[in-house]
Order: structure tokens, then sequence, then C-alpha cells
């Protein structure tokens, strides 16, 4: 089997079927943090990211729309929407993951750009239907604001906003998750290791 077949396989197996809560469970836990100390940053998709570092894709596809279902139905309706956001990130994660960016620190540093730009191409038009083009966040929308008094077009306004968030807030979540990734014990991360043969979300 190639090596891009594989890299949508999933172990259904008891790790990949706990991985998806727990990485809800940090997503949700760095956004409260990030917004109990006013942070410039969401730090919402650190679970996400994980997800798709240790499960691949398909697994940090269904943690970040599981993700955004619950912030939907607890914190904000719209939340839900931005669940497309959330499986660019999961997929994104996996993707990079298996092609070997989470090796060394530059490389996940650039991980967490690529990442920040799927986010944003994304979320953008999201932010126009919905916000304005604003993301709700101060710093980036006091930059959408003054782009906006210079007559910058509303788009570009709004990814300038969403990106200036974005880019330093996945690269944080990246490191955060690869952190984590470094310390987990071999014979865990074995458990999602999709070379071999096995189950498949086909």
């Amino acid at each position: 089997m190639s090596k891009a077949r594989n890299l949508w396989r999933v172990k259904l197996n008891t790790a990949s079927i706990v991985l998806i809560p727990a990485a809800v469970a940090i997503n949700y836990i760095g956004k409260l943090f990030a917004e109990a100390l006013k942070l410039p940053l969401w730090l919402d998709s650190i679970g996400t990211i994980f997800a798709g570092i240790v499960g691949g894709p398909v697994l940090g596809a269904l943690s970040g729309l599981i993700n955004n279902i619950i912030y939907g139905l607890t914190l904000s309706p719209a939340s839900a929407v931005y669940g497309i956001a959330s499986i660019g990130i999961g997929v994104a994660s996996g993707v990079l993951a298996h092609y070997g960016m989470v090796s060394k620190l530059w490389k996940v540093i650039v991980f967490g750009i690529i990442v920040a730009l799927v986010s944003s191409i994304i979320s953008v038009p999201l932010n126009y239907v919905y916000y304005g083009g604003q993301t709700g966040n101060i710093w980036g929308d006091a930059a959408f604001a003054f782009l906006n008094a210079h007559h910058v077009n509303v788009i570009l306004s709004s990814f300038v906003d969403n990106i200036l968030v974005d880019a330093p807030d996945k690269v944080v979540s990246a490191i955060v998750a690869f952190a984590v990734y470094r310390v987990l014990p071999k014979r865990l991360t074995i458990l999602f290791d999709n070379s071999q043969e096995t189950t498949t979300l086909d």
C-alpha cells in the first residue's frame, strides 16, 4: 500500500476513540485559558493539531469538527460553522506530520504557519458573512479597522485581521502539541501507527 494511501488509514481501537474527546478537552481548556488571561491568541486548536500529529488527518478532522459542534452548543452557536476551518486544521496537521514536519523545531514553526494559512483561507469568507470581516479578536480587529479606514479591500483586510492572530496562535499551538507528542512513550504512539493493515475509513 502506498504511503499516500496509508495517510488516510485509521486504527479503530480504544486509543483512537479516546483521542478525540481528549483533543476536544485540550481545545476547550486552551480557549478558556486564553480568554481568562485575555491573550492575543485563541489556543483552541492545540488538541486538533495534536490529534492530527498522533492519529493522522482523519482523526484530526473529526476532533476539530466535534470540537466546534460542542463550542456551538455551549459557548457560541456560530462556532459550529467554523467547524469547516477546524476540519482544515486537523487535515493539514495530519498531512504535514505524515510527511515529517514534526521532526525538528524549525519544521514545527513552518508547520504552524502553514496550518495558519489553511485556517485563514477557510475562515475569512466565514468572517465576512457572519461578522463583516472581523474575527472578534481585539488585536486582529484593530488591524482590520486601520486597513478599512484606509480603504483597503474588505477581504484583504479580513485576511490580515485573521492571519495576524492565526499565525502566532497556530505556531504556539503546534509547538505545544509537538512538545506533548515528544514526551509520549513509544508504546502509546505506536497504537496509532497506520502503516500496518487495519480497519480503514475510505
